[in-house]
């Protein structure tokens, strides 16, 4: 994984690394290509990888939402390797129907009825770590890798936007802009985003059951499997009649 989220990343080539002899089947590639939909099978288990070669847009969503469904018929689990910036934005994607699309993807995660692994695996910024089955959204397990970002947006987008907001905001008032101060607040503002998004400082709020070695993921994965498959096999038998205690 490159240590800047601006470098792109085919994550074809990490799920490759995952799964059973490297055979796996992707799920209309050619439609919503940035958002990636994979069948394949982890030590025997047959599993759906979604993840993330740049922002979900409006058909990445689509298909996350076909396939999810999907996977909840076939009763295979979902695995989420999250590498996204998050839902695109701009005039052109909200008139695409972007909102409704996007939330039609999280309502699928929200009611899945199999079981949901979520691993952090680079960027994971504003709703996109919703529509990837973050925390929130109670996955049966999630981990990070030591590179993984979480937060609102990355430190330079935060930064950059309340540089444009206070610059603004001067300018109305007529006040000259100091750019020296400019630019120390604009580098505190990535300093301090970079530092709250870090793997580490999630994983210390808890955000997380754990950072663990990239090269870990396919055994911690199957085993994560392995669970999900004897409780399954361990239902509970509901009482149909009241229990009298003496």
């Amino acid at each position: 994984m490159p240590a800047s989220h601006r470098e792109p990343v085919d994550m074809r080539e990490v799920i490759a690394r995952l799964v059973d002899d490297s055979d796996l089947l992707e799920f209309k590639p050619l439609y919503g290509s940035a958002t990636v939909c994979v069948q394949a099978r982890v030590e025997g288990h047959p599993v759906g990888f979604i993840t993330n070669n740049g922002p979900i847009d409006v058909p990445g969503a689509n298909k996350a939402t076909h396939f999810i469904q999907w996977m909840c018929q076939l009763g295979h689990s979902i695995i989420y390797l999250q590498n996204t910036t998050g839902y695109m934005v701009g005039k052109d994607s909200e008139q695409g129907g972007m909102i409704k699309h996007g939330s039609k993807m999280i309502q699928a995660v929200t009611n899945a009825t199999v079981p949901q692994i979520t691993i952090q695996c680079g960027a994971s910024f504003g709703a996109g770590n919703y529509g990837m089955c973050g925390r929130g959204y109670a996955p049966r397990f999630l981990f990070s890798w030591p590179g993984a970002r979480t937060a609102v947006m990355g430190g330079e987008q935060a930064a950059r936007t309340m540089q444009i907001v206070t610059d603004a905001a001067m300018a109305r008032k007529g006040i000259a802009q100091d750019r020296a101060a400019a630019q120390a607040q604009f580098d505190k503002i990535v300093s301090l985003f970079d530092a709250q998004s870090d793997a580490f400082y999630t994983s210390g709020l808890l955000l997380d059951d754990g950072v663990i070695d990239p090269r870990d993921t396919r055994a911690v994965l199957a085993q994560c499997l392995d669970m999900c498959a004897d409780a399954h096999a361990r239902e509970l038998r509901p009482m149909q009649f009241g229990v009298a205690r003496m």
